[in-house]
């Protein structure tokens, strides 16, 4: 729905969630009407509302993959929000990508408990994240929860652009058509079956899996690339677990942009405060 009905942003910003004080959202989207959908994962219902006071929903337990599309197709429609969009949809990237979600009874868990946990640390880590960017003013990407890899995630950006040979496909080529350092959270794959912190440059510069990282935290091979990654479990040694995170996010940071040539201190931002004013007045304090 976000992909038919939001305004097209540069590297696929418009597509992705966030995180609400109880659950995720798509954000407000569409014109006649204007709605959204979230996610509440504290009553565990998916919401959709208008603009013009319609809010219909339906309770998230107990469904399969084809329930839940059936009820999602139910409430927007009820709402006046037109479902075409989404009726024939199949998974992205995945081992049933030529199955329809419509079709699918074959995943039918819903874990109360495991879901209110993985809000619980997104809303966490979003707000490190959130951090985090306010020390860049550059160009940098909303926080954002990508529903693909469900990562959180937040994409520093420089200005020179990045060349794709013919065999990138269209969401890779506008993803990466410029120079990026990006930092997340991800609950692990088959690849790296465990929580973590990561961060990445792409593409890649010579010699950035040499690059110092803290204690815990590693370089882990992709193949054609490597990946920063600092396991939550590290993370938990620490005595001060939100700074170790940041420290994380810097080192792999600097490792990359150096390498890559960016103009580190040009862009650094102490506090989210880029007013010169402001700055030297709370220099003149601290002195």
């Amino acid at each position: 729905m976000r992909l038919a009905d939001s305004p097209r942003r540069n590297h696929w910003w418009n597509v992705p969630f966030h995180v609400t004080g109880a659950g995720i959202t798509t954000r407000p989207m569409g014109s006649d009407p204007v709605f959204a959908v979230d996610f509440d994962f504290i009553e565990h219902r998916l919401v959709v509302v208008t603009t013009d006071g319609r809010r219909e929903s339906f309770s998230l337990r107990g469904l399969s993959v084809a329930g839940f599309h059936s009820a999602f197709v139910d409430v927007l429609t009820r709402a006046g929000v037109d479902p075409s969009p989404i009726v024939e949809a199949t998974p992205f990237d995945l081992p049933d990508a030529g199955r329809r979600f419509a079709d699918d009874t074959e995943h039918a868990t819903y874990d109360e408990d495991a879901v209110a946990t993985y809000w619980q640390t997104l809303s966490r880590v979003n707000l490190i994240l959130e951090e985090f960017c306010g020390r860049f003013s550059g160009k940098t990407s909303p926080v954002h929860h990508f529903w693909h890899t469900f990562d959180i995630a937040a994409t520093r950006f420089s200005d020179t652009i990045v060349a794709h040979d013919a065999t990138s496909d269209s969401v890779t080529r506008e993803a990466y058509s410029r120079e990026v350092v990006s930092f997340g959270f991800w609950f692990g794959d088959e690849s790296y079956p465990a929580p973590a912190f990561y961060s990445y440059t792409s593409p890649e510069p010579a010699g950035l899996s040499s690059c110092a990282l803290p204690s815990g935290a590693e370089w882990l091979d992709r193949g054609a690339s490597h990946l920063a990654v600092y396991p939550l479990a590290a993370v938990r040694e620490a005595p001060d677990q939100a700074a170790a995170i940041l420290d994380f996010f810097e080192a792999a940071y600097r490792g990359g942009a150096t390498l890559a040539g960016w103009d580190i201190e040009r862009y650094a931002c102490s506090g989210g405060v880029t007013d010169p004013v402001h700055a030297a007045a709370k220099g003149d304090r601290l002195g």
